[in-house]
């Protein structure tokens, strides 16, 4: 119980203690005897109940969610705003008026909300429901001008409220196209909605916490489209991403292929220009040794080989007057150190 209903109550006591001393008075002089009690408690009740009156309208209690403008009825001006605590004020001269400075909230939906839902059209026609909530507060450091505005009335600064957040969603709607907003742009359309809103409000005494977008609702047709366009965009990505994975797959046999070909090509240079060192060393053994070809010849024949018939028509393979001339002929060795047969690198796809 605050101090300014203690101070009621005993101004009500005192008030009846002051109708029970008439009522004494009354009845003492209808029976004829003195009424000095009745007079006393007249005077005692009277008092008691005029200056707790008094106390009790001339002190001011304002909360600490609130401000209370002041307003002096003698000459009409306000006069400074009284803070949170208590205050004293004379009773009929100054006038007081409480406003809240905590968080309010104004609910715009289809449910339970204090006003409808917000519709807007956007900038390619589409009619968009939106649910919002707008939470501000009061701005106590003007409290003074927002009472000259609103003059105390909840009603006037709340339908204001209402306006400015539909006209201001409108205009943010109107900007942005429907697959937009019903995508990845609703946080960016909200935070228009934040930024153009705070600056309205704070002109006319408000201070602007935030403002939710709860939930768009748009036409069935057009959320048809949308899903369908969604799911194409899915098919087409899945296609791109098939393909892509074909052309890599091709890319790789690709690579391989003229690899292999390349790895063939360099081992048959690499053989040919074997055969062809061969065949120079061969015959440049041969070109310094005549006798080379029959001594291979005869290294190829058995080890039990003793004579060699051959028909009368054909000629003789062997020079004997040479071999006969030269008993210790000896093969000489081929040489191999001129010859180099290592692979060149194939160079590997990517590489």
């Amino acid at each position: 119980m605050g101090v300014s209903s203690i101070t009621g109550i005993i101004s009500l006591v005192g008030f009846l203690i002051f109708l029970g001393g008439i009522a004494i008075v009354v009845l003492a002089a209808q029976q004829n005897r003195s009424g000095r009690g009745g007079i006393g408690l007249i005077i005692i009740g009277l008092l008691i109940g005029i200056v707790f009156a008094v106390i009790g309208n001339g002190l001011l209690f304002v909360g600490v969610t609130e401000v209370a403008v002041i307003t002096n009825t003698l000459t009409g001006d306000l006069e400074q705003p009284r803070n949170p605590g208590t205050s004293i004020i004379i009773p009929g001269l100054q006038v007081p008026t409480l406003y809240p400075t905590s968080r309010q909230s104004f609910v715009m939906d289809g449910n339970s909300g204090n006003a409808p839902p917000v519709d807007a059209t956007t900038i390619d026609g589409q009619q968009v429901a939106m649910d919002i909530a707008v939470f501000y507060n009061i701005d106590a450091s003007t409290i003074n001008d927002f009472h000259r505005q609103w003059g105390g009335s909840q009603n006037n600064y709340t339908n204001f409220i209402t306006s400015a957040t539909r006209t201001v969603s409108r205009d943010v709607v109107a900007t942005y196209r429907a697959e937009n907003i019903y995508g990845l742009d609703r946080v960016q359309m909200q935070q228009d909605i934040n930024d153009q809103l705070r600056v309205v409000l704070a002109e006319e005494g408000f201070i602007l916490d935030v403002v939710n977008v709860r939930g768009l609702e748009f036409s069935d047709t057009f959320v048809e489209a949308i899903e369908a366009a969604a799911a194409s965009q899915q098919r087409a990505l899945q296609a791109r991403q098939e393909a892509e994975r074909n052309r890599t797959i091709a890319q790789g046999e690709r690579d391989a292929a003229i690899a292999r070909a390349e790895g063939e090509a360099q081992s048959i240079i690499l053989r040919a220009q074997a055969e062809a060192e061969a065949l120079r060393l061969v015959s440049e053994q041969i070109a310094a040794n005549p006798l080379l070809v029959q001594y291979q010849y005869i290294q190829t024949l058995g080890p039990n080989v003793r004579l060699a018939i051959v028909p009368s028509n054909s000629p003789f393979l062997f020079d004997f007057e040479s071999i006969a001339a030269n008993p210790d002929f000896v093969a000489p060795e081929v040489p191999t150190g001129g010859l180099d047969l290592a692979p060149e690198p194939t160079p590997t796809p990517g590489s």
